[in-house]
């Protein structure tokens, strides 16, 4: 399995980029927003890569972070997202706002992707929200690996207790612990991240 290339940029197309590896030339189908960060031809290229085989056909595609391969992963799980789909989604979202999507319900955002009606958009957040805390994308979410016993820790707990998902409440505490401070009070945390979480 081919995981990640390091190379030159050797060509670009709408959708696709060649990335030259001592000499081997490997096709590699992108998001525009990978495509994007990746620079121009002859630059030196580091990207992530995810192996797609079926009975008529097998692809690389590429990736400009590990978390955008995982979204990309995650996506491609749901039922009727392709490859295609789920570069079309990635190409609209950067991986930060297709997790407050899908941690916020906002099926919208997604839908704003070609090619993703409401329908499917709305299955997507559904299917995802509970997955969307544990990857990597938007800061503040990884406040999930909180100190155990810490004031942040509890209100984590707290929120989780009076039945918000895992994703909402590190999301909701780490908006509090911003606001307020690292050493902030558990009863004040849990207020502030009660109003974002039900907000």
């Amino acid at each position: 399995m081919i995981a990640k290339l390091t190379g030159v940029l050797d060509d670009t197309g709408a959708d696709w980029a060649i990335v030259d590896v001592n000499g081997v030339g490997f096709l590699v189908h992108c998001s525009a927003r990978t495509l994007d960060n990746l620079g121009i031809r002859g630059d030196r290229v580091v990207v992530h890569t995810e192996m797609q085989v079926s009975e008529t056909d097998q692809r690389l595609i590429g990736f400009a972070s590990a978390a955008e391969r995982e979204w990309f992963r995650l996506l491609t799980m749901v039922q009727g997202v392709g490859s295609k789909v789920a570069l079309a989604i990635l190409s609209a979202l950067t991986t930060e706002e297709l997790q407050r999507a899908c941690a916020g319900g906002d099926s919208a955002m997604v839908a704003r992707a070609n090619g993703v009606g409401p329908k499917l958009a709305s299955r997507i957040v559904n299917e995802l929200k509970d997955k969307a805390g544990g990857l990597p994308g938007a800061p503040g979410v990884a406040a999930a690996t909180v100190p155990a016993g810490s004031a942040s820790a509890d209100a984590v707990s707290a929120l989780q207790n009076l039945g918000f998902k895992p994703a909402i409440a590190n999301a909701a505490v780490a908006h509090a612990v911003g606001e307020l401070g690292e050493d902030a009070e558990l009863n004040d945390l849990v207020r502030v991240a009660l109003k974002k979480a039900a907000g």
